[in-house]
């Protein structure tokens, strides 16, 4: 794909089936070629690059305007992805994907250390999510793990078609999947998975009795200081993009990227003795 084409040929129709295949394909192409890419999610619409690529993570996070302090989460394409990714990935976040993948959930986890990527300042961790979106996945299945933020430039309203973030990020992005409008609403449920137990750092789309209908004994502890400077700190692009706990010595959780870090010290045996949550606080939105 040339550099010098012109913007509006960058749109891929998506829409119309008889062009999807092309559209896709060359969608991937641009991936593969290091490149960054525009596409739909369950949610509005990302952009991307090869998570393993250093050189177009960084193009993804200078086309938004924004620093390596805000790490963009990774999308995957299964459930298989996650132990290539991350480490240590307890059995309660295995049930959680198993009910909610693909879906609006995104599970904080600690990073494979092996892994020869650079997503910014992650802390160690990576924020994981299967988009419950037919276009995503299949671009997903075709060139693995993407690193994708929301496609609109940082401060200005989150693109929900593909002209929409054209108009915002230009040239900076080589194709620009057009799937049609998406329009998703809330962002995605955030939960720190890195300790014996889930902690949610933001509430979206799934609610916090709809995760724990499926914990069983499993605790889930609601973090209503974070839930809080969600809703007091998000400007609309940064909605859907969790940023990694800080796993240096098990006692911290933080979203990064988001939010402002609340600073709250979650120690293991404080956790255990946090009252449950009041019914208002599960219907919390960022």
């Amino acid at each position: 794909m040339s550099g010098t084409a012109p913007l509006q040929d960058r749109l891929l129709d998506c829409v119309d089936e008889q062009q999807r295949e092309d559209a896709l394909a060359r969608a991937a192409a641009v991936v593969r070629e290091g490149k960054v890419v525009v596409l739909p999610t369950d949610t509005v619409y990302g952009v991307g690059a090869d998570a393993f690529d250093v050189v177009a993570v960084a193009m993804v996070l200078a086309a938004k305007h924004r620093g390596r302090e805000m790490p963009p989460p990774v999308l995957v394409p299964n459930p298989r992805t996650v132990d290539g990714l991350a480490t240590d990935v307890p059995m309660y976040a295995r049930i959680l994907m198993r009910h909610f993948w693909p879906g609006p959930l995104t599970l904080v986890l600690r990073a494979q250390p092996s892994l020869q990527w650079d997503l910014g300042e992650t802390n160690g961790t990576v924020a994981l999510r299967m988009p419950d979106d037919e276009l995503a996945l299949e671009l997903l299945a075709e060139v693995g793990p993407l690193a994708v933020t929301s496609a609109n430039v940082t401060g200005q309203p989150a693109a929900t078609t593909a002209q929409e973030a054209l108009d915002q990020l230009g040239g900076a992005v080589a194709a620009y999947l057009d799937g049609g409008p998406r329009t998703g609403g809330q962002p995605s449920t955030i939960l720190d998975c890195t300790g014996e137990e889930p902690v949610v750092l933001r509430l979206g789309a799934l609610g916090s009795e709809e995760i724990r209908g499926v914990l069983g004994t499993t605790v889930l502890h609601d973090s209503p200081e974070a839930a809080v400077a969600a809703t007091s700190t998000s400007t609309p692009d940064q909605a859907d993009e969790p940023g990694p706990a800080d796993p240096g010595d098990g006692e911290r959780a933080s979203l990064v990227g988001s939010v402002t870090p609340s600073g709250v010290r979650v120690p293991a045996e404080a956790v255990r003795t946090v009252a449950a949550p009041r019914a208002d606080e599960s219907a919390a939105t960022p």
